[in-house]
């Protein structure tokens, strides 16, 4: 019902619809999970006694030989090579690949910077969005810890880890407010899947039908993108059976998922923007080659489910940790493309020019250049640095 709801908005209200239910969710949420904070931890005692209680817990998998085997405390990001889930040595540069593709290349989020004005506007709000981008450490990691924490002193219960957050609210939050911020988490999903509808609409419309007919009318077009963004809520709806196939908590799904998807996607662009001499072939071959290893492993995976086998097929592809298998995907994809480059047709010069690093001509550069101040460069060094804070923090 919810996914039919934002359709609806979606079709009739576009982009400006997508914009404003984004910043009317924020402001609740943050109050929301502010509230959860500091309420949970004063249930707990103070940070240092929820920290005490989630470090207490061990993080344990079976290895080859059939042992249980410590990967680490409740506590730390980073977890030992041969964890299951989250090895520190796929998390490193495994995030990295999707963080590259979502933030850089997702017309989820491309379609937001491109409504700027101009780069000044688009660049200022990119790094203010990295600020709010920082928040989910108080809006779902620590409440997370709080919940586990909780549960752990047996004060609350939770079927499964997806209800975590709801029961937080439910439990910790007072009743009126309780209402507000169900409302804000309503918003912020239906903010998700509009920007997603929108976003494949404007792609299938201007991408592929305008190529086909590229003298209609605007109003033609505008038709098109409703009806495409009913196919998408149709197809949305069909796929929901193939998550539950999956039989995983939904961050995981969404990480896995996501994982396939990105390393294709990623090398292109990163090779596009750094080389000239990468080919429109090399870049064709890369994004099918990487779609096909992709949705090749999800096949498999939800074909065999729970089910382990010592074939051969299933040790290849779907035996390996998914953060491991989308790097060897990235690096398969990137040889790939460098090898069918040497052997194509590059791209004339003049008609690439400045989409790639170094080819930007003088008046570019210079509006570029104009574009920021000091005050970016010193945001986005704070940036910076809050994240690596956060990571040597929970490593």
């Amino acid at each position: 019902g919810l996914v039919v709801l934002t359709g609806i908005y979606t079709v009739f209200g576009g982009m400006k619809a997508v914009l404003y239910t984004s910043v009317l969710q924020t402001p609740i949420l943050l109050a929301g999970s502010i509230a959860i904070l500091v309420i949970g931890l004063s249930q707990l005692g103070g940070w240092a006694n929820m920290m005490e209680i989630v470090r207490a817990t061990d993080v344990t998998y079976m290895n080859d030989a059939g042992e249980m085997v410590r990967s680490s405390s409740m506590a730390n990001l980073m977890r030992s090579p041969g964890d299951p889930d989250f090895p520190w040595t796929g998390v490193i540069l495994g995030s990295a690949i999707i963080g590259f593709w979502y933030w850089c290349t997702d017309q989820f989020i491309v379609q937001r910077v491109l409504s700027g004005r101009d780069q000044t506007q688009a660049r200022r709000g990119t790094i203010f969005g990295a600020y709010l981008k920082l928040t989910p450490v108080f809006l779902f990691l620590i409440p997370g810890m709080i919940a586990f924490a909780l549960k752990q002193q047996g004060t609350m219960d939770f079927a499964n880890n997806d209800a975590a957050f709801s029961t937080l609210v439910k439990e910790l939050l007072p009743k009126g407010f309780t209402g507000i911020v169900v409302g804000g988490i309503l918003a912020a999903l239906m903010s998700s899947l509009a920007s997603l509808f929108n976003s494949s609409s404007m792609l299938f419309t201007v991408d592929f039908y305008q190529k086909f007919k590229p003298d209609a009318s605007e109003r033609h077009y505008v038709m098109v993108g409703r009806l495409a963004t009913v196919v998408i809520v149709v197809l949305g709806i069909l796929w929901i059976p193939v998550m539950k196939g999956l039989g995983k908590v939904l961050y995981e799904y969404l990480q896995d998922v996501q994982s396939l998807l990105a390393p294709g996607i990623a090398a292109v662009f990163l090779l596009g923007v750094i080389s000239k001499r990468t080919t429109p072939a090399a870049g064709f071959i890369g994004l099918v080659v990487g779609f096909t290893l992709g949705m090749l492993r999800l096949g498999l995976s939800i074909y065999f489910g729970d089910t382990v086998s010592d074939g051969y097929i299933y040790q290849l592809i779907v035996a390996p940790n998914w953060l491991h298998y989308e790097i060897a995907l990235f690096v398969i994809v990137i040889v790939l493309m460098i090898i069918v480059s040497f052997f194509t047709e590059r791209k004339d010069p003049a008609k690439i020019q400045g989409l790639y690093f170094g080819s930007a001509t003088a008046e570019q550069r210079a509006i570029t250049r104009a574009s920021w101040s000091k005050w970016d460069v010193v945001n986005s060094a704070i940036i910076i640095t809050i994240i690596i804070a956060f990571y040597i923090y929970f490593w």
